[in-house]
């Protein structure tokens, strides 16, 4: 660990127990970490992420696992601070599946289970400066690529997340130096998370549009795919009014508008043709490259692999 300094580094430690936080903070001063800030709420939390991101959190999932990976997913989305980015270690104090799979499925950096060493510790940290995975955005995910094979043919483009920790650790730029290419390099991982979820989010409204056209509404009632388009097409329009893509918020509210239709069972083919006109006309919107029969060949075909996939887990 000699190679690396830390006392220029801001840490925030969240945990909801006096004990713990102390027990902590002593294992980062250990390591050389002298800028610690210590809070035991979420809510605490998050505004210290927004006011003064940290560059690196350690996150105490016991007890609040659900919250905490929320407000974690959240983050990575860029809902809840100007940084995205910044290294997030959960603690815990026990193993379980479905644990793993939330911290995991959240976006952050790692999990380390208490008791933990004070070496161990210095590793896990000293691995997020030197080898830090590479990111993956996705409809659901924004955060370290998990995929086992590395092999395997997929879409998801890795990117190199801005890394304030290595700065300030291992390059040991100025601090002058450092908040010039931090802020660069936010900008255009901020555009990048921007541009790939609007992307990504217009895609999956075409997705959940498709298999809707078969299923039986009745009014006044709303299958989970509506509501779940519903959720997108206004995470969309948030995200566009802010961008270069303000053609995009038009056809948002006609999905919108649309999809409020098929609930309150006004005319289900005239709002299905709306829907599926505007579902398609927002993706247009973010892949202008894409005929519309390319359009409908690679939506059909995400269908087609989910269906196929939902039934390989009903069989096992």
């Amino acid at each position: 660990m000699s190679k690396l300094s830390f006392d220029g580094v801001d840490v925030l430690i969240y945990d909801p127990v006096s004990s713990n936080r102390t027990a902590t903070r002593s294992a980062m001063y250990s390591l050389g970490f002298r800028k610690t800030e210590t809070v035991s709420t979420l809510e605490a939390f998050i505004e210290a992420v927004q006011s003064n991101p940290p560059d690196i959190a350690m996150c105490e999932a016991q007890g609040a696992a659900e919250e905490l990976c929320t407000v974690i997913q959240q983050l990575r989305q860029g809902a809840a601070g100007h940084n995205p980015f910044i290294v997030i270690i959960v603690t815990a104090w026990e193993k379980n599946t479905t644990l793993i799979n939330r911290v995991v499925s959240s976006g952050a950096d790692d999990l380390l289970l208490r008791p933990f060493s004070t070496a161990l510790l210095g590793q896990r940290i000293e691995a997020h400066v030197d080898r830090r995975k590479g990111f993956v955005i996705t409809t659901e995910y924004v955060g370290p690529d998990r995929r086992r094979d590395g092999g395997r043919a997929d879409n998801v483009e890795l990117f190199e997340p801005p890394n304030s920790l290595k700065m300030k650790a291992k390059d040991r730029l100025s601090g002058d130096a450092i908040a010039r290419k931090l802020d660069a390099e936010l900008k255009v991982a901020r555009e990048k998370l921007t541009t790939e979820k609007l992307r990504r989010d217009s895609f999956q409204v075409c997705v959940l549009w498709r298999p809707l056209q078969d299923q039986p509404l009745l009014a006044g009632q709303a299958p989970p795919d509506l509501i779940k388009l519903q959720l997108l097409g206004k995470a969309i329009e948030t995200r566009a009014k802010d961008g270069e893509f303000a053609s995009a918020v038009e056809w948002c509210q006609s999905v919108l508008a649309s999809a409020e239709g098929l609930v309150a069972g006004v005319d289900r083919n005239a709002s299905m043709h709306l829907l599926g006109h505007a579902a398609l006309s927002l993706h247009q919107v973010f892949y202008p490259e894409k005929s519309p029969d390319d359009q409908l060949t690679e939506i059909d075909a995400a269908v087609e692999a989910i269906r196929s996939r939902d039934q390989q887990a009903l069989a096992s």
